[in-house]
């Protein structure tokens, strides 16, 4: 049997869970801990998928917990979305949500509890001083309230929480190491007052945990055994094994980090994805531009394409950058197993087939999907008068066209005729307005019966009597520079000017019209597109193109 790649994560996980591991007889335990103060982007997605993903594997289970710690931007807005996000993916979290606030009272005793070890202190350094004070790789940090005594530091701590003093008069320290080479660790700030009210705890505190604090105690009270976290917080583990190791938590969960998502043409930030929705940059948060999942999820991509996406890039130690069509390849891939064909002419122009009877109209059978052998086919009307890409036609072609002009070559009328250009009608400003042609009765579906080779393209169309109208939205990148986070760049600046292009009169397959998000179509030769879930309504559709045919992925 073919043995089965596995990454460092499951490793590691392997080695605790064998005899004499650490987690020996356990069952895994992870944890998805997203701050509720922004909507999820595909950045937070791959963590996602690592923490319930990696549960899933083990036959383990994962918590969902809310990391409010900070109530400055918190909002049940925010909570709703990350749980729908969540279920969107096919992910559950059963009886195990939580709240970070849910702890707040233990965390608080555990505080306590490092104050009478003589391992925290109340320290009275303003934010200034506390910078000046920090020292440096061959310089030790300095704070002359390190000796405080126990009791008054218990006193003043009691104080801090009962309201007494303004914000920055006293911080909470951790007492490690002053001249330590990691500063995560140079007696590091483990409560800050903050007169805010919380989101679920009203004002009921004013004294807030910082989340290095927070976050082990938080894990090791629900039983966390494997703490996955980003890569920014690896220098920040010794400071979780210490918090872990000093107060008297009922477990002894193990951090391990892997490398963030990085995606070009995108911003992965979520302070400055709010800024394009404050200054009206962008729709709101679930503008299908946006690396929202929301917006992702509006655009057209599916739940199969994004876990995809994050499983074939896999799990790595060194950070890395994606590109942004690697992600498109895997929507791409999906829905051309799965969404249904149509035809829709996005800039149309009339064609009229001059020597088909203008009283007549038939049903011609079209494939519903060519990979799908269960799809069947659907009924398709034709006419006489129909309409076509206005691409399709010139009235001087340029080497190489295919398609229609006067005396060109014959083509095809997708699962219909054969049908050859015999000139066009124009406006009085020299504008086609209709192109015409004549057909051939005996080419109906297929190669006609003669065996003539056909040098033209394939044209899809629409029945001019029997179609819907339809707003189309044409979707670009966001961002028109491929590292719009770079130190050294205004992201604003770097803003697609044509990421959104508006059609309206489209011209859809009358079977369209009753069309419900979150329906999903390939166009043909267009591109693959859903019903827009915020905007479309009855008598008002509208479609968002998700992702483009023309794969420029580099495999």
């Amino acid at each position: 049997m073919e043995e089965i790649s596995k990454n460092f994560i499951e490793n590691f996980i392997d080695e605790d869970l064998a005899e004499g591991g650490r987690f020996a007889g356990m069952q895994v335990h992870t944890r998805f801990p997203p701050e509720p103060n922004g909507y999820l982007h595909i950045g937070h997605c791959k963590a996602l998928i690592i923490d319930f993903g990696t549960a899933e594997k083990y036959g383990g289970i994962c918590n969902l917990r809310m990391d409010d710690t900070n109530p400055a931007k918190e909002d049940t807005e925010y909570v709703d979305a990350i749980q729908e996000d969540i279920h969107w993916l096919g992910f559950d979290w059963g009886d195990r949500f939580f709240y970070g606030s849910d702890y707040f009272e233990k965390t608080y005793e555990y505080a306590i509890e490092l104050i009478k070890k003589g391992l925290a202190y109340v320290c009275e350094l303003t934010p200034e001083q506390f910078k000046e004070y920090r020292g440096d790789t061959s310089k030790p940090a300095v704070s002359p309230y390190r000796d405080r005594p126990i009791e008054e530091n218990l006193e003043l701590f009691e104080r801090m929480k009962s309201g007494e003093f303004p914000e920055g008069k006293y911080t909470l320290r951790a007492k490690i190491d002053l001249a330590s080479g990691n500063f995560n660790m140079r007696d590091p700030v483990l409560y800050r007052i903050r007169y805010i009210e919380h989101h679920r705890q009203g004002t009921k505190w004013c004294i807030f945990p910082m989340y290095d604090f927070a976050h082990p105690i938080q894990d090791a009270l629900e039983g966390i055994t494997h703490s996955l976290c980003s890569l920014e917080y690896e220098d920040h583990r010794p400071l979780y094994d210490w918090v872990i190791n000093n107060v008297s938590v009922p477990s002894r969960p193990r951090q391990i980090e892997f490398a963030r998502l990085g995606i070009n043409y995108t911003v992965l930030s979520k302070r400055k994805l709010r800024r394009l929705v404050e200054e009206g940059l962008v729709s709101g948060w679930d503008d299908p531009r946006m690396p929202t999942l929301c917006g992702l999820r509006r655009r057209g991509y599916t739940p199969a394409a994004i876990r995809n996406f994050c499983e074939r890039i896999g799990v790595a130690k060194v950070p890395s950058t994606v590109e942004f069509s690697f992600l498109e390849h895997c929507l791409r891939e999906d829905l051309n197993d799965h969404a249904q064909r149509a035809m829709a002419v996005l800039r149309p122009v009339k064609l009229t087939i001059t020597n088909y009877p203008e009283w007549q109209s038939e049903e011609l059978d079209i494939e519903n999907n060519p990979n799908d052998p269960n799809a069947g086919t659907r009924k398709v009307t034709f006419s006489r008068y129909l309409w076509i890409e206005a691409e399709d036609f010139l009235e001087t072609p340029v080497p190489k066209y295919k398609r229609l002009y006067p005396e060109g070559p014959e083509c095809r009328l997708k699962g219909a005729y054969l049908i050859k250009c015999t000139g066009c009608v124009k406006d009085a400003d020299g504008n086609v307005v209709e192109v015409l042609a004549t057909y051939d009765p005996d080419s109906r579906g297929g190669d006609p019966a003669d065996g003539r080779k056909v040098k033209g393209a394939t044209i899809h169309w629409v029945d001019a009597g029997n179609c819907a109208d339809a707003e189309v939205r044409l979707y670009g990148n966001l961002f028109s520079d491929p590292d719009p986070d770079a130190a050294d760049k205004d992201y604003i600046s770097c803003l697609n000017p044509e990421s959104l292009e508006v059609l309206t009169g489209c011209k859809l397959e009358k079977m369209l019209a009753d069309a419900v998000a979150p329906a999903q179509f390939q166009f043909l030769r267009m591109g693959y597109f859903c019903v827009d879930s915020k905007d479309s309504a009855p008598g008002h559709l509208v479609f968002n193109r998700a992702v483009a045919l023309k794969d420029s992925f580099k495999k």
